[in-house]
């Protein structure tokens, strides 16, 4: 059974997003390749994050204290006071396993040099936190920017911190965001409601191709189909984050076919 919105279903944000997230940059994958070949490849690539409890990433701290090889003489001379040292037996337990989480994105390689030409990420929960996951994020973006590649970003999430822009961004609930390496700082934002269908954008390549085109409403469509959201999706509870009023009453009237009674 199809969604039962035109375009991005609100409820996958709140209840299935990580699934939501690695099925569709698969299927990315599967719509670029037969538009690329056979002058680039398409890789998927793996951000690891340590996370909070908070679900925020951790900033990397130097130790308090650090261990070095001693020379033979500072050995000889720390060997008195080594025999003295007080002989106790440890505890030994546990430490507690560090949260991570895998987040994959999308990029496209020439074939002959292996250099990448653009990189798609789907935006994440993770890189819209108003804390450090933002800030790790957008290190990241100028890093990708500053190698001269493509950049396209994916925002299909209402809840959190956009990406900044000099002038102010369109209001709507989603936004794509196409840099082209050529055009830096210049960047092109599709943006649209949660009442329409999600647009097809276009993939810069290397300047001397031609863009290709990358339908995401069907890559979305075949994403709820192949993930059975149909059934899997509550649509009983309430939307994460709350839907306005408005697009509150306009959704409930298209849920009744989606909810078992």
């Amino acid at each position: 059974m199809p969604s039962p919105f035109p375009g991005m279903d609100p409820f996958i944000e709140g209840q299935r997003w990580q699934d939501f997230h690695t099925t569709l940059i698969g299927l990315l994958k599967e719509s670029l390749v037969p538009v690329v070949r056979p002058k680039y490849s398409v890789d998927i690539g793996q951000d690891v994050y340590l996370i909070s409890k908070e679900d925020l990433p951790e900033r990397v701290v130097e130790p308090d204290l650090g261990l070095v090889e001693a020379s033979e003489e500072m050995r000889s001379e720390s060997g008195s006071s080594t025999a003295a040292m007080a002989t106790l037996t440890p505890a030994v337990l546990t430490l507690p396993d560090p949260p991570r989480r895998k987040q994959k994105y999308l990029s496209i390689r020439d074939r002959e040099n292996r250099k990448v030409v653009t990189v798609i990420e789907l935006l994440s929960p993770t890189n819209e936190s108003p804390s450090d996951g933002y800030i790790e994020y957008l290190s990241k973006r100028e890093n990708i920017l500053a190698t001269r590649t493509n950049l396209v970003e994916l925002d299909f999430l209402r809840r959190g911190k956009r990406l900044p822009t000099r002038e102010g961004l369109p209001p709507a609930d989603y936004y794509a965001f196409i840099c082209r390496a050529p055009r830096y700082p210049k960047v092109e934002v599709y943006y649209w409601t949660l009442r329409r269908s999600l647009p097809a954008i276009p993939i810069p390549l290397a300047a001397c191709d031609a863009d290709v085109s990358l339908d995401l409403q069907e890559a979305f469509t075949k994403t709820y189909d192949r993930s059975g959201y149909d059934y899997v999706l509550d649509y009983r509870r309430p939307t994460e984050p709350p839907l306005e009023d408005a697009d509150e009453e306009w959704a409930r009237t298209l849920l009744p076919k989606a909810c078992p009674p």
